[in-house]
């Protein structure tokens, strides 16, 4: 992996240049999640459109189905998505936590059934980074040891113990496995945990940063109930403990709004559910704050979801259309509505990206939430 600093604008916001084997890819970045080694109703095509660089895999759904060695007897995700840009595989410790009645992790890994059929399964630092091997993506999470929140000072703890040992184990392995041939481009991260306590986040950052070999770091166990200055804070905190000259991934956020101020506090990287999942629930995020293309306001508008978006759906379709399509239950309304939020995300990251290179970053943040005063015009 190749990575520069471009440029930096206010407090901590930078745009940087990441080269894979398979892209280069310009932050700040959103990773449409591609769970199952496809974004919900989109195809390759769909995404090289909108130009995305990268997306996101999930370790845990695509070992259980269809077995990473099937995937890798097509090629990898890359040749059995024929997605050619990169990849980014998390580890599947986080489904293996939160999709398993009886996921119990141990000093040595997570023991947990499948939500498909009930088997168990046991994932360990090297088996995770076995199965993304087989997978060949771009970039490959390490197992980490999660845990609820809110939770007790001990149990953090032990998240932490047990994510550095794990971290340990798994750098050493890629090493080993790289001097045998094996994931030689493939790229690392590591996982900082501590939920939102400023002392275990350091104490988790510190420990993690000072294994160099890891190709970038991501801030993991956020997003999850608790309020968002609480994680802006997090975030502010612990990106100070990370290195400059590596990638930073916020995994699992969030909303428009949660990726500007993130960006604002430090990271490049970004992954969320949300602007598909919510496509498909009728929500669409706009210049100018959320639609609800369901309302019945909607019937009979002419205009496109968004008069500053060029995506294909938006140069192409009306709301009325659109609100036609979800009313009657039209599987086109799918593919229509994720187009055009992936879009956004994707747009508004090279907007992001625009500003801070012109050093106007204040600027285009007060724009940003000026319009979003204007929900729904």
């Amino acid at each position: 992996m190749e990575f520069k600093i471009d440029g930096k604008s206010y407090n901590k916001a930078r745009a940087c240049t990441i080269k894979t084997a398979h892209s280069t890819i310009q932050t700040p970045v959103f990773m449409p999640v591609g769970t199952q080694a496809t974004v919900k109703a989109l195809d390759a095509n769909d995404l090289l459109d909108m130009g995305a660089k990268i997306i996101l895999g999930n370790t845990y759904h695509l070992y259980l189905r269809p077995g990473s060695k099937l995937i890798k007897k097509f090629g990898g995700l890359h040749g059995f998505s024929k997605f050619p840009n990169s990849f980014l595989t998390d580890s599947g410790g986080f489904q293996a936590f939160s999709l398993s009645d009886n996921s119990k992790p141990d000093e040595n890994g997570i023991t947990f059934k499948s939500h498909i059929d009930g088997s168990k399964h046991y994932f360990t630092p090297q088996s995770v980074l076995d199965t993304q091997y087989e997978l060949g993506s771009d970039i490959m999470m390490i197992l980490d040891d999660l845990v609820a929140l809110p939770n007790t000072r001990e149990r953090i703890k032990k998240s932490i113990e047990r994510t550095t040992k794990w971290a340990e184990e798994a750098i050493k392995y890629h090493k080993e496995q790289q001097k045998k041939g094996i994931g030689v481009n493939q790229n690392i991260f590591a996982i900082i945990q501590g939920g939102t306590d400023k002392e275990f986040r350091k104490l988790s950052a510190t420990q993690l940063c000072a294994l160099e070999d890891y190709d970038g770091y991501a801030i993991g166990g956020l997003s999850v109930g608790e309020p968002n200055e609480e994680m802006y804070e997090t975030v502010e905190w612990t990106t100070d403990f990370m290195p400059q000259n590596k990638p930073r991934y916020l995994m699992g956020v969030g909303t428009p709004e949660d990726l500007i101020e993130n960006i604002e506090r430090g990271v490049d990287m970004f992954d969320c559910v949300m602007p598909t999942r919510n496509a498909r629930n009728g929500t669409l995020f706009t210049s100018f704050g959320r639609v609800n293309i369901k309302k019945a306001t909607f019937k009979e508008d002419p205009l496109p979801i968004d008069s500053e978006c060029d995506c294909y759906t938006c140069r192409n379709f009306s709301r009325a259309y659109l609100n036609h399509l979800f009313r009657a239950g039209e599987i086109t309304y799918y593919r229509l509505s994720s187009i055009h939020n992936i879009h956004y995300y994707l747009n508004l990251m090279r907007q992001a990206r625009e500003a801070i290179l012109a050093d106007n970053w204040l600027e285009f943040k007060k724009e940003f939430y000026q319009k979003r005063e204007n929900t729904g015009k």
